[in-house]
């Protein structure tokens, strides 16, 4: 099968859309399948740039302000005899605007099925974009992009978890066919086996990280919605308990400068550690600095970190949101919060009880093998034969209604000249 991906970010962008989609495309490809990828380019707005040998189209993309994402051209004219050389036979969009909205034009006019995979559960982070202002219209107005977008323009539609079904089906009133698939990781490239320990005390040594440190850990975007504040505000209860507990901190984002204020402000500025954006190549290495994943986001749709680290071995310590228990079971492969108090006692249970810890760890590595790269890629393949069956059949009613109202318009012609 001849596939293409299209996506508004991709590596060496680290984010769970890049992750995901770059895991699908190996995944896709050690099945056996032909890839192509088209994404923004994030070093430049005028500049094209085709990697042949990885199949990686990058489109001019201009800066969003939006952490490092980047808003390509919608419909690059010249580029579509390029696109349509590939003799894609399905479209996979993983964004909404930009690239996203290339992908249904081409899909559209070049005849390919489009599936479709919602990501991002954009009412979690709606007062964030629109700052209060407008709330009523910014809802309405968001539940009809998101109907246009992932309802009456796809032929497939995926989504990560039920939290984002439900959404769908109870609160915008889906009646369409929606597949829950989970997105996988590439598993093995996270396992503690397959790194090199002597790197991993390196980047502890370059870090500030010492042997009798605890270090709890968070990755991911350092944005207002991720909830970080909440864990470094957790920190003073947590010190008093134990003096070597350590916050670590690994992404890029906005808010990074104000978190750093924030643990000043606590005087627990030493005790947490920022290391802004790191390469893509690295990020299983700065896991397994640590011994506990901590999370408060209750944005995602589903939390690949998460899911990384637990294939890092890593205990999660995770607020009680649906996207998230989804794959944390609370006291089998990690625990989970409702509150700051529950936070700091279940961060103390596991520095104290070391069978505990390892038992955490051991299960959270078992539920991370669930999902690996192969059984994602086999599941979205199924949608993908979906969507050309349906396709074909659309195609086939529509060609029907055609000659049915060639006919009728015939009769109508014959009969006004009698």
């Amino acid at each position: 099968m001849r596939i293409g991906l299209f996506a508004d970010t991709y590596p060496p962008q680290i984010n769970g859309v890049s992750t995901s989609v770059q895991m699908l495309k190996h995944a896709l490809e050690k099945e056996g399948h032909t890839v192509y990828v088209i994404t923004s380019n994030n070093e430049s707005a005028f500049k094209y740039k085709y990697d042949e040998q990885e199949k990686v189209l990058r489109v001019p993309g201009i800066k969003t302000g939006l952490y490092d994402y980047r808003l390509s051209r919608i419909y690059p004219v010249h580029l579509r005899k390029f696109i349509k050389s590939w003799n894609l036979e399905v479209i996979h969009s993983h964004h909404e605007f930009g690239i996203g909205i290339m992908a249904r034009l081409l899909a559209k006019e070049l005849n390919i099925p489009l599936v479709h995979t919602l990501h991002t559960m954009y009412e979690d982070n709606l007062e964030i974009m629109t700052k209060g202002h407008f709330e009523k219209t910014s809802k309405k107005l968001l539940e009809e992009f998101t109907n246009i977008f992932c309802d009456k323009t796809c032929n497939e539609l995926i989504v990560p978890t039920t939290k984002v079904y439900s959404l769908l089906k109870d609160k915008y009133g889906f009646t369409r066919n929606i597949h829950i698939i989970p997105s996988g990781i590439e598993t093995e490239r996270f396992y503690i086996e397959n790194l090199d320990m002597k790197l991993v005390d390196q980047i502890k040594k370059e870090i500030g990280i010492k042997k009798s440190d605890r270090v709890l850990v968070y990755l991911g975007r350092i944005g207002p919605e991720k909830s970080i504040d909440f864990l470094i505000k957790a920190m003073p209860k947590l010190l008093k308990k134990n003096k070597n507990i350590k916050l670590l901190i690994v992404g890029p984002g906005p808010e990074e400068k104000n978190l750093q204020k924030l643990a000043k402000q606590l005087n627990v500025d030493k005790e947490c550690i920022f290391t802004g954006g790191v390469h893509w190549e690295d990020v299983p290495y700065y896991y397994a600095c640590g011994e506990i994943l901590v999370t408060a986001s209750t944005y995602e749709t589903q939390g690949l970190t998460l899911v990384e680290g637990m294939a890092t071995s890593l205990a999660p310590v995770c607020i009680n949101d649906p996207a998230l228990i989804s794959c944390v079971t609370d006291k089998i492969n990690g625990l989970v919060f409702n509150n700051e108090e529950e936070y700091i006692d279940k961060i103390l249970s596991l520095l104290k009880d070391k069978k505990l810890l390892t038992e955490i760890q051991t299960n959270a590595r078992r539920r991370a093998e669930d999902y690996s790269s192969k059984a994602y890629a086999l599941k979205v393949l199924e949608v993908y034969k979906e969507a050309m069956k349906s396709k074909k059949i659309k195609d086939n009613k529509n060609i029907v209604n055609r000659i049915v109202n060639r006919i009728k318009g015939g009769d109508n012609d014959s009969s006004t000249k009698q």
